[in-house]
């Protein structure tokens, strides 16, 4: 082996994008022999410096669903307008189906203030002062979700 290839062998490349799976679901559908199972994952993928994704996708087992997932997310990757205290710059409200988000920027060393959907998505984005409240009455992590980078989407620079 040369010594160019042990050097890239020790040193791991480091992804660009960090991923966070946020929903596994089991789907089926009835075929002649009964039941046939997919996966569904909604991943989450963001390089902590104001970029975010939430990919969605189907496979046959888990792997091939995050998979396809990673792929859907880089896709539709949307850039988050953050101020110099690493958070957002004015209240933004949105809605998708069942699901409503409120974001609201707050001050340094505040931290983020949000619950799951909402904070996986800000740690990715890189987002580091915020509080954020889901006001929709459902509980379905793809639509909070969307309705969370519907919002960040809004943001005006």
């Amino acid at each position: 082996m040369s010594s160019k290839t042990k050097e890239s062998a020790n040193r791991e490349e480091k992804p660009e994008f960090e991923q966070k799976l946020l929903d596994i679901r089991r789907t089926a559908r009835m075929i002649a022999g009964g039941r046939r199972f997919n996966f569904r994952a909604v991943v989450v993928i963001g390089n902590k410096k104001g970029k975010v994704g939430v990919g969605v996708a189907k496979g046959a087992d888990v792997t091939v669903a995050v998979d396809k997932a990673v792929r859907e997310a880089k896709k539709y990757i949307i850039e988050i307008p953050l101020t110099e205290i690493k958070t957002i710059p004015h209240q933004v409200e949105a809605k998708y189906g069942a699901a409503r988000v409120f974001l609201k920027p707050t001050a340094k060393g505040r931290g983020i203030i949000a619950g799951g959907t909402i904070r996986v998505i800000c740690v990715l984005g890189g987002v580091e002062n915020i509080t954020a409240k889901i006001i929709g009455r459902t509980n379905n992590k793809l639509n909070n979700a969307r309705a969370t980078i519907l919002a960040l989407s809004r943001l005006k620079a």
